[in-house]
């Protein structure tokens, strides 16, 4: 497949990220009491969810790629469409005339996980025949990304997401989808994701959710476990491979995955196909300034070298390292490392957590 096109389709925003100045980590509560006023270091914008963190980084990997997504005909969709004008990578979006343009306000101190407030704007209206079939023709791969991040995935037990699926799979293409959190209060919390996965999934050639994410659509008991365990810490921290992990992707493979990649946080990825296994530990990166994208590049790097026909070790060692760049910068892109260049550092002894 070397050589080959990627789609990149779905979930697209603007993310706006306030920079907090460097200090010591204070407690959330603390640090954004109400009443109080926060001195702020700046602020970053940037394009945010599947279509650009993942399109994108495959782009800068040095993939052919195409963007399928929508915005609004507003202010913030038309600084979206001049960024990914810079990456000649415009062509394939849509504008709305009808619809708001996504953004997600990312709050990220110093120590705290990411808290995002978040309007789905024009994705909340995106179908499966905003899909240009014309352009699957020809096409080695379509990925898709944060379904429950838009209204018509999830709605009708998936129906919409399994046709663009299905669509994918009759062109002939190889296909992955990703997942995002998902909030239990929302409609999408209270949508059937275990039947929906059922009805996708027989058409996804590799799964690509976060831990998390993953759980509390498959197994919800089992996700409330977790979350009493972590006692409001990092749920990733207290998960154990053999009694945890390896469990939630059984129930995932037989629900009809048939490649499973599970980010599983700082700990770093677990891979099957039911025969096959690893589990990639991070790499130890040179700084913490944001996880911002981190998940959607290390994708981006895995699913690029795929493409590249390298061994999954290969693909792995990439995924993992790519991750660890992506958190060396407050956005997705800016910290991201050629291949060549994580061949080196990887060969020099980069360390792993």
């Amino acid at each position: 497949m070397a050589g080959k096109k990627i789609i990149v389709a779905g979930h697209i925003c603007l993310d706006i990220t306030p920079v907090f100045p460097a200090g010591s980590p204070q407690p959330l509560n603390r640090l954004l009491a109400p009443g109080k006023l926060v001195q702020m270091a700046g602020v970053d914008l940037h394009t945010g969810g599947a279509v650009a963190n993942t399109g994108l980084a495959l782009k800068i990997l040095g993939a052919e790629v195409e963007l399928m997504g929508k915005v609004g005909d507003d202010d913030f969709g038309r600084l979206i469409l001049e960024r990914l004008r810079q990456y000649d990578a415009a062509e394939g979006m849509i504008v709305s005339p009808d619809s708001s343009t996504s953004y997600s306000i990312v709050i990220a101190p110093p120590g705290t996980d990411r808290i995002f407030l978040h309007n789905p704007g024009a994705n909340d209206t995106f179908r499966a025949d905003d899909i240009d079939s014309d352009k699957l023709t020809g096409a080695a791969w379509f990925h898709f990304g944060y379904p429950p991040l838009m209204r018509h995935m999830y709605a009708e037990d998936g129906a919409e997401l399994a046709e663009i699926f299905r669509r994918a799979k009759a062109a002939g293409l190889h296909t992955s989808l990703d997942m995002a959190a998902v909030d239990p209060g929302t409609d999408a919390g209270r949508a059937d994701w275990t039947l929906i996965l059922r009805r996708v999934l027989r058409y996804v050639d590799c799964f690509v959710p976060s831990v998390e994410e993953l759980c509390f659509m498959a197994d919800r008991p089992r996700y409330e476990r977790w979350l009493r365990r972590a006692e409001g810490g990092d749920v990733t921290a207290v998960l154990d491979l053999d009694t945890d992990i390896r469990p939630l992707a059984r129930q995932v493979l037989a629900l009809g995955a048939h490649e499973l990649l599970i980010k599983c946080g700082t700990p770093g990825l677990y891979y099957t196909d039911g025969t096959t296994e690893r589990f990639e530990r991070s790499y130890k990166p040179a700084r913490v300034l944001s996880g911002t994208g981190a998940g959607d590049t290390s994708i981006a790097a895995f699913l690029k070298a795929r493409l590249d026909g390298c061994p999954l070790e290969t693909c792995l060692h990439y995924a993992a390292g790519t991750g660890a760049s992506c958190v060396e910068a407050y956005d997705a892109l800016s910290g991201l490392r050629t291949f060549a260049e994580l061949d080196e550092k990887i060969a020099s002894g980069w360390e792993k957590l």
